[in-house]
């Protein structure tokens, strides 16, 4: 079997999309599913920067480490090199949409359509907020992160 390889999608690449890696990466090591993960954006605004200082620090107590990560923004051949492409958000999963070519290998959905009661809801962008909403970002991509590694076994 092949690992499989997963890519997290938000706009910018510095909250959303690194958190939902990091618990993807986390939720597959505990199941011991050996995976491929990253994360991108749509938009390029945030290309080599660090995730946001609050998506550092929300990782960081639940003991993961994303300070190396650096934001990039999302390929057309990444619709090649993944297996499955996340989208946060509708807007995000329209850009992703958008850009996938006619003959794109990878199966895209939204993070919480995989979760089961969950379909149809999004992802919220944290930027705007507090210290809490980035945990409640965390909650609702760590519950993704979950049903997709039980998609995988």
């Amino acid at each position: 079997m092949t690992t499989p390889a997963v890519l997290f999608v938000c706009l910018g690449n510095i909250c959303r999309s690194p958190l939902a890696e990091a618990a993807f990466r986390d939720a597959a090591a505990r199941a011991g599913v050996d995976v491929t993960a990253d994360s991108a954006g749509t938009a390029d605004y945030h290309i080599g920067e660090q995730p946001d200082p609050r998506s550092i620090a929300t990782a960081k107590r639940y003991g993961i480490d994303i300070s190396h990560y650096r934001g990039r923004q999302l390929a057309m051949d990444d619709f090649d090199r993944f297996d499955w492409i996340v989208g946060m958000d509708r807007s995000n999963m329209r850009d992703i949409e958008r850009l996938r070519p006619a003959n794109s290998r990878a199966k895209v959905a939204m993070l919480m359509d995989l979760v089961p009661g969950r379909e149809g809801a999004e992802v919220a962008d944290p930027w705007y907020g507090g210290e809490d909403n980035f945990i409640y970002t965390w909650e609702d991509v760590s519950r993704g992160a979950e049903a997709l590694v039980a998609m995988l076994r």
